[in-house]
C-alpha cells in the first residue's frame, strides 16, 4: 500500500515507536496522521511536529474510546486507511500478579487491538481496502523472562493479527505485526541508555534500535504488504531454534533465567549450552527474546 495521501491513527504516539511512526507517516506523505495517546498533552506535541496531524486523548482500554478516536479521524480527514495498533503496557510479575494489573494489561495490550478491528473491519471491508499494524513483540514470539502478562498479552497480539491477515487478507485488508526486540523507549529506560537488565540480556546484545529504525522498516512493510516485521532479524532465528527443538529452547532459557537472577555464572551458562548442543556454535536456544523487547 502506498502511504501517500492516506489517512493513517497510530496510537501509543506520544512517545517512543508510536512517535517515530507518526512523525515518519507524516514526512512520506499521509493526508492526515491522528497522533493518540492517554498522555493528550504528549500527543498534541507530536502532532505539532507533523504537517497535517491532529492530536486526541484516548484511552485504548475503553472500547468506546477507540470507536471515537476513528470517528474524529473520519471527520477530520476522511476513512482510515492505516491502523497502527501499537500502544502497550508492562507489567513485573508472574501468576501472583493481582487480577487488576493483569485485566488492565489485557485491556490495554490486546483488547484495543479487538476494539480497533471491531470497528475498523467492517468499514474497509465496504471500501476493499485498508490496513492494521499491530505492535507485539518478540517476546509474542519467544517469551519474557519476568513478566508472564507482556508474554501472554504479546502472544496473544501475534494470534490476533495472524488471524485477521488468514480471515480478510483475501478481501482487501492487509496485516502487519511487529515484533521487535530492544527499542530505546521509556519502558526499556531510553534516558538512561544503560540499565543492566537490558544491556545484559539477549536483546540487548543483539542491539539496542532507536525507534526511528523501527518505523522505517514498518513502513517500508507496509509498502511490500509484508505480514511480519522483526526489526532484530534474530528473532527469525530464534522462532525456528524454538521450534525445532523446544526443549533444549526451554532448557537454554532457564539458564539464561538463572544469569539474569545471578544464580548461575554466566560462564557456566555458556560451558552448558556448549554441551546441550554438541559441536555447535553461537547463539540461540539461550537467547532471543528474554527481555522480549518493549517496543511500545
Amino acid at each position: 500500500m502506498d502511504i501517500e495521501g492516506r489517512v493513517v491513527v497510530v496510537t501509543g504516539g506520544a512517545s517512543g515507536i508510536g512517535r517515530a511512526l507518526s512523525q515518519a507517516f507524516g514526512a512520506a506523505g499521509a493526508k492526515g496522521v491522528v497522533v493518540a495517546d492517554l498522555d493528550e498533552p504528549g500527543a498534541l506535541a507530536v502532532a505539532e511536529t507533523i504537517p497535517r496531524a491532529l492530536g486526541v486523548c484516548t484511552d485504548v482500554a475503553d472500547e468506546a474510546s477507540i470507536r471515537a478516536l476513528v470517528q474524529t479521524a473520519e471527520d477530520t480527514y476522511g476513512p482510515v486507511d492505516i491502523f497502527c495498533a501499537n500502544a502497550g503496557i508492562f507489567e513485573l510479575g508472574g501468576a501472583e500478579v493481582p487480577d487488576e494489573a493483569w485485566q488492565r494489561i489485557w485491556a490495554v495490550n490486546v483488547l484495543s487491538h479487538v476494539y480497533a478491528a471491531r470497528v475498523l473491519v467492517p468499514k474497509m471491508l465496504e471500501r476493499g481496502e485498508g490496513y492494521l499494524v499491530h505492535t507485539a513483540s518478540a517476546a509474542g514470539l519467544l517469551t519474557q523472562l519476568g513478566s508472564a502478562p507482556y508474554s501472554v498479552t504479546k502472544h496473544a497480539v501475534v494470534a490476533l493479527a495472524e488471524w485477521l491477515s488468514i480471515t480478510y487478507g483475501d478481501s482487501g485488508i492487509r496485516v502487519s505485526c511487529l515484533c521487535p526486540q530492544g527499542v530505546w523507549t521509556a519502558m526499556t529506560g531510553a534516558v538512561e541508555r544503560e540499565p543492566s537488565q537490558v544491556l545484559g540480556s539477549t536483546a540487548g546484545r543483539d542491539g539496542m534500535l532507536e525507534p526511528e529504525q523501527v518505523a522505517d522498516d514498518v513502513l517500508a512493510a507496509i509498502r511490500a504488504e509484508q505480514f511480519l516485521i522483526l526489526p532484530h532479524p534474530e528473532v527469525a532465528t530464534y522462532e525456528l531454534r524454538r521450534a525445532a527443538d523446544r526443549e533444549r529452547w526451554l532448557r537454554g532459557m532457564r539458564r539464561v533465567q538463572a544469569v539474569i537472577a545471578g544464580s548461575l555464572p554466566h560462564d557456566e551458562a555458556v560451558a552448558a549450552t556448549a554441551a546441550d548442543r554438541g559441536a555447535e556454535t553461537g547463539g540461540g536456544e539461550t537467547g532471543g527474546g528474554e527481555t522480549g523487547g518493549s517496543p511500545d
